[in-house]
This record gives C-alpha cells, sequence and structure tokens, in this order.
C-alpha cells in the first residue's frame, strides 16, 4: 500500500499568527508533523502544501523539499482541507505517481506520535474510507449537552434525560485533528461527509491537543517545557 504523508500548511492564521512556524518548546511548530512523518516513510512521500514563501524556506532549511507551492485559489480561507488534498493527489498522479491513501498530518497537533500515527495506519484497508483519531468527548449529548426548543426551553439533545451518571451513558467520540488516514478512492467520489464507513482510532484525551488560539499554544508550551 503506498500512502502519501501531506502536512497542510497555510501562511494564513487568525488564532495564532504565523503559527505554522512558530517556535514551540524549541523548533518550528511544522518541524513535529515532519518529524513523525520522516519515522515512518522516506522523504520522497511526505508533501508539505503550502502557499507562503517563509513556509516553504523554513521546510527547506529543515531538510524536506517542498515539491510545490499552492495556488492562490487554494490559499484564502473559504478552501477547506478537502480541495488541498485532492490537489497534492493530481499532483502527483500527473508525475506518474498513485498513490492509495492520503495521511493527512495538521501541524497543529504536535503530541501525536509517529507510533499513534502506525497503529492508525493498521486500522485501514480499502474497504473504508478513512480512519479518523478521535478522543472520548468530555460532553455528552445524553448527559450534559441540550438544545433549545420553539418555547425557549432547554431539553437534553439526545435520549429521554434519564441518565444520572455521566459513566452509564452510551460513548460519544470527538475529531481530535491528529490524524486521518484518507482512501485515494473515497476521496474521488465526494467529500468527507459523503463517508460512510469511517473507523476510530482513539487517544487519549491529554494528547488530543489542537492548537487554535493563543491560550492553547501558551498552556501546550509550558506543559512541554515542564518536561523537558
Amino acid at each position: 500500500m503506498k500512502l502519501l504523508y501531506l502536512i497542510p500548511a497555510r501562511g494564513g492564521s487568525k488564532g495564532i499568527p504565523r503559527k505554522n512556524i512558530k517556535e514551540l518548546s524549541g523548533k518550528p511548530l511544522i518541524a513535529y508533523s515532519i518529524d513523525v512523518a520522516r519515522q515512518l516513510t522516506d522523504d520522497c512521500n511526505i508533501c508539505i502544501s503550502t502557499d507562503d514563501d517563509e513556509i516553504m524556506q523554513v521546510v527547506t532549511s529543515y531538510g524536506l523539499t517542498v515539491p510545490f507551492k499552492r495556488p492562490d485559489f487554494l490559499a484564502t480561507d473559504s478552501v477547506g482541507t478537502y480541495e488541498v488534498i485532492l490537489h497534492a493527489i493530481d499532483f502527483y498522479e500527473n508525475l506518474g505517481v498513485n498513490y492509495d491513501a492520503v495521511v493527512l498530518l495538521q501541524p497543529t497537533s504536535p503530541l501525536r506520535t509517529a507510533q499513534q500515527v502506525m497503529e492508525a495506519i493498521e486500522l485501514y484497508d480499502k474497504s473504508v474510507d478513512a480512519v479518523v483519531s478521535v478522543c472520548e468527548s468530555p460532553q455528552n449529548p445524553y448527559y450534559n449537552l441540550f438544545e433549545e426548543n420553539r418555547d425557549g426551553y432547554l431539553h437534553i439533545s439526545k435520549g429521554n434525560g434519564t441518565f444520572r451518571r455521566r459513566q452509564d451513558t452510551p460513548s460519544v467520540w470527538m475529531f481530535n485533528g491528529a490524524i486521518y488516514v484518507f482512501n485515494v478512492e473515497s476521496l474521488r467520489k465526494g467529500y468527507f461527509d459523503s463517508f460512510k464507513k469511517i473507523r476510530k482510532y482513539v487517544m487519549p484525551l491529554d494528547m488530543s491537543v489542537d492548537l487554535d488560539t493563543l491560550t492553547d499554544w501558551i498552556y501546550l508550551e509550558a506543559v512541554m517545557n515542564k518536561r523537558k
């Protein structure tokens, strides 16, 4: 099975400016994902998709070739990950390189390990649309999530509200953004929301950090520095 390890890194970032190359505990954020990918494959199967010259320079200085610069139409706030993945697949297919699956490693999940990525890949086969990393959600629609009815009153989001303890409720899972293994054939057929066969790879909540705000960054950096 031939795998493309794709690391998307757009230059624009509102929550944490320049976050993909901002130093986190001693090295650029994107380097954490590159290091993980390098433990699992050769550099020729690692693709950094970016629209930003400075990100390209940082990645190149890290010893990794950036295969292309993302076109402007894929660099706006309105463009999703789906289009970026298809662009990368098309790029390699035009070179005669065909991948069976794409392992998406977002830079914003620096705690994810190569071992975890490998375990997620082991759950994948061509019969599924994707394997996605998750963690058990601390919020549960059977217990402590509510919706507002037409009269303005809250009611339990799912079920009939009879659960008295959270540990008695069905488990619910939250995508944590760390690992995605996508079937290329499924991607060609449609967007992620059309996928019917998704397997979960469970990660601990404390490793399911997805950096989105400056508060996230400050907290994680303090934790990482303390572990040194």
